[in-house]
């Protein structure tokens, strides 16, 4: 167990839903049906904080826009967990979408710094430190799915739900 990071897509009804009652985000990304979990939803694992720093440098840093891709968001309702959930406009989805699309994989991957990480306290870090490549891998695997995530969840005209649990 630990703190895993999770990005659903969400349409404009769903989003006017959440924002006229806040406390209906857990409806919305843990269905009593059980199918909560489809193409517009992304589980990035405990890899969610590697990622933010290597987008940002920064443990914390929420600044437009690759900085929202995670850790962004305006906060909507109750704790999820590890705080409440956070939601991006569709606009800022494309911003992210495009941010990120900006950051291909060569250019993501050298910025892997697994000491700064660790000097941060980066989430898992000090772990991923001692595994090497296997641990890059690992980080750009997830890497991809959040590029994917965005570039769909933009194309649909969207907006995201992200939340730790």
């Amino acid at each position: 167990m630990g703190m895993i990071a999770y990005l659903a897509g969400v349409d404009d009804v769903t989003m006017a839903r959440l924002q006229a009652n806040p406390d209906d985000v857990a409806a919305v990304i843990y269905p009593p049906d059980g199918h909560g979990e489809d193409a517009d939803f992304v589980d990035l694992d405990k890899a969610w904080h590697c990622i933010h720093f290597m987008l940002t440098g920064s443990a914390v840093d929420t600044a437009p826009t690759a900085g929202w891709s995670i850790l962004g968001g305006t906060e909507l309702g109750e704790d999820m967990g590890m705080g409440p959930a956070r939601v991006l406009a569709p606009g800022q989805v494309r911003s992210v979408a495009a941010a990120l699309d900006a950051i291909d994989e060569d250019a993501f991957t050298a910025r892997y710094a697994p000491d700064s990480m660790v000097a941060a306290e980066v989430y898992l870090s000090d772990s991923l430190a001692s595994d090497g490549d296997a641990a890059l891998d690992y980080i750009v695997q997830n890497y991809r799915s959040l590029r994917t995530f965005y570039r769909d969840t933009a194309a649909k005209g969207h907006g995201a739900i992200l939340w730790l649990s």
